[in-house]
């Protein structure tokens, strides 16, 4: 094996000095916490925090049984159902059309984007006025008196429009990078042949912007299972429709904040944890069948 020089050396060590800082933050910031929310999750949380008794799987046991758990996977699951798909679907649309050279490009990229930047406080307080019952906008417009987040029929899936007019930008942005990598010569060659917009699209622009599609999906998979601020502002204690909305991350945050239960809310996110490893694995194996690799 060839020695290294001084001057690699040098190199080598400045290269060290420059990524520490970095390994440092994932151990103390996301390592250390996982490893001692799973230690957490066998513990019942003695009084003021201190004191804590071992008892196994037992929070799990707890939870395994507590039908306020099942309920709110499948509230998260509902509303990845809403946000990932149309969430997904509307911005490769908008991306399409953003994505050619016409007056107003810049504009319309900024204006879809800015929901990604407003603060969630803000986002929250906006969607409360636009769906209240008495003096909302959206019933005002139409005349109508829903009750758009008390109606536990409704209210999951007027929390997923909101979902899905936050994260349009993101994933607008995404997929405009991702065709403006795809080489000219596809599209020039399909329009010799006779290929019209629609078949350009579903054969030329599907195919090569699946990586970017597969990635979002992915992505925003795993954001809809963690969701928690959206909820946590948009629906108070009192909501009668809190039970069929409130996430997994929410309940979580019930148990260990609230309650001051961290040992279940610990074996909550363990569950939450083991779910998402699950679902990524199978998004994983599916990568191969769907993907196109050019």
């Amino acid at each position: 094996m060839k020695k290294m020089t001084k001057k690699e050396k040098d190199e080598a060590k400045w290269a060290y000095l420059f990524v520490t800082p970095t390994i440092l933050g994932l151990l103390i910031l996301n390592f250390y916490p996982i490893f001692n929310t799973i230690y957490q999750s066998f513990f019942k949380t003695g009084d003021f925090g201190k004191g804590n008794t071992f008892i196994g799987l037992g929070n799990f046991t707890k939870l395994m049984s507590d039908g306020a758990i099942w309920q709110s996977f499948w509230n998260t699951i509902k509303y990845a159902i809403i946000e990932v798909p149309f969430g997904v679907a509307i911005a490769l649309v908008l991306a399409v059309f953003l994505n050619k050279k016409l007056w107003g490009t810049s504009f319309f990229r900024t204006v879809f984007f800015l929901p990604m930047v407003c603060a969630p406080a803000a986002v929250a307080m906006v969607w409360k006025w636009l769906y209240n019952t008495q003096f909302g906008l959206i019933n005002n417009v139409f005349g109508t008196k829903v009750q758009w987040i008390s109606d536990p029929k409704i209210a999951w899936i007027s929390i997923g429009v909101i979902g899905v007019w936050s994260i349009i930008g993101y994933n607008m942005v995404l997929f405009i990078s991702g065709l403006q990598e795809i080489p000219g010569d596809y599209y020039e060659a399909a329009m010799i042949d006779g290929a019209t917009g629609i078949k350009q699209f579903f054969h030329i622009t599907i195919p090569l912007l699946s990586p970017t599609t597969f990635f979002i999906v992915q992505t925003r998979v795993i954001g809809a299972l963690t969701i928690f601020d959206l909820m946590f502002m948009v629906m108070d204690k009192t909501n009668l429709a809190l039970n069929k909305v409130q996430s997994v991350v929410y309940l979580f945050y019930d148990y260990s904040f609230t309650k001051g239960n961290k040992g279940t809310g610990a074996a909550l996110v363990v569950m939450l944890l083991v779910f998402i490893m699950i679902v990524t694995l199978i998004m994983q194996k599916c990568e191969k069948k769907f993907v196109y690799h050019n």
